[in-house]
């Protein structure tokens, strides 16, 4: 009963050296030793189409690696304090120049498609996603030629070219973005839809968040939750760019809730924008920070960081999540098999059904990808076990 979770840790120690010579080298460490690399495996399902093993968080800080993860991208340290490095998404023309030469700081294109100008045309915005190396904001780590570095499904650097294309393109790990797809379509799509929360806001009576983090409004006593895709995409993206919902009229009627319209972006908003993501994204999926922060450019959400590539980055190194904190005491009212054939509604403690009781905390972009995937995952539980 349930979606559980299972944990592999990987660390990988790559020296420096072999890196400046775009060659690979790479060890599995022991969990707990201090690393140059933490590769996060996504989860593999078990029972409601859902997930199942966790990797593991690289070294924040330079430190030793921290269990849980559940993001399909590595996480590395380049033993530096603040520097923990980990997956990232790159794009790589299509056609036969990818073969020829990789791309050089993250994306092998002029444009990123972003919202006004992407859906006019099909499958030539983008080309692969691939997992690379970057710190903990999602900056790119760039190799001794100025290339993005792939990593593959262990955590190892893929061998390069001269032009920085991978030699074993079977090895790259390719991000899929799935529901979030609709964020490459023109502005108006997510503009359209904001305004339609808006209007249901503004007509309700008091809004809430129900256990994953999506938005709830309740009107004359009836609960309405905010569960299209498209619209939570759009608060997502509201949030992460202003830190504000545009609009509501009554403020009030928001409670504890009131940050969302205070016009300033904080950790507050930043948390409450992974309840959305993970309202936005595929129930079944498994989100990676890769994906977030290729998202993100997508989105075209400005950040305070600028990566090699010119491009602008999201500060998270104000971000941190504790699993236990947020879970921990929550209750909810699910369906559970009593005999063959035999179901009945039971009060469960939602930390030991989806997580088996396995704590897990992070900080930066690990941290906010792990908040969204576990929204994510509790998403999925109280869905496919709700009482019918």
């Amino acid at each position: 009963m349930g979606l559980r979770y299972q944990k592999r840790i990987f660390s990988i120690s790559v020296a420096t050296a072999a890196l400046m010579l775009g060659t690979v080298v790479a060890q599995l460490e022991p969990f707990g030793m201090t690393t140059a690399a933490a590769q996060q495996s996504g989860h593999s399902g078990s029972g409601q189409g859902g997930t199942g093993g966790q990797g593991g968080h690289g070294g924040q800080g330079g430190q030793s690696s921290q269990g849980g993860g559940g993001h399909g991208s590595g996480t590395t340290t380049k033993g530096t304090p603040g520097k923990g490095l980990s997956g990232h998404v790159f794009e790589q023309d299509e056609g036969p120049s990818a073969d020829a030469k990789g791309p050089q700081y993250g994306g092998g294109k002029s444009t990123l498609g972003k919202p006004g100008t992407a859906g006019t045309k099909k499958g030539d915005e983008f080309g692969d996603l691939w997992i690379i190396l970057r710190d903990a904001n999602g900056v790119p780590i760039l190799n001794a030629n100025g290339f993005v570095q792939p990593i593959d499904k262990d955590g190892n650097l893929i061998p390069l070219d001269a032009s920085g294309a991978p030699l074993d393109l079977s090895l790259v790990q390719d991000v899929e973005l799935g529901r979030t797809n609709v964020g490459r379509s023109p502005t108006k799509t997510l503009d359209k839809s904001l305004s339609e929360v808006i209007k249901t806001i503004n007509a309700g009576d008091s809004v809430s968040l129900d256990d994953s983090g999506r938005l709830v409004v309740t009107k004359d006593g009836v609960a309405s939750t905010i569960d299209s895709p498209t619209e939570n995409l759009a608060l997502y993206k509201t949030l992460m760019t202003t830190g504000t919902l545009p609009g509501v009229t009554d403020p009030s009627k928001l409670g504890n809730l009131s940050f969302l319209v205070d016009g300033v972006k904080t950790v507050a908003d930043m948390k409450a924008a992974t309840g959305f993501l993970a309202g936005a994204t595929d129930k079944a999926g498994v989100l990676n920070v890769d994906e977030i922060v290729y998202l993100d450019q997508i989105l075209g959400i400005p950040g305070t960081i600028t990566g090699p590539d010119g491009k602008s980055y999201v500060d998270f190194s104000s971000f941190s999540y504790d699993r236990q904190s947020v879970y921990g005491a929550m209750t909810a009212q699910v369906l559970v098999q009593t005999a063959p054939d035999t179901y009945a509604v039971k009060t469960v403690n939602v930390y030991d059904a989806v997580f088996g009781g396995t704590q897990d905390t992070a900080s930066g972009v690990s941290g906010f990808t792990q908040s969204a995937d576990d929204a994510r995952a509790v998403l999925l539980y109280l869905h496919d076990n709700a009482p019918r």
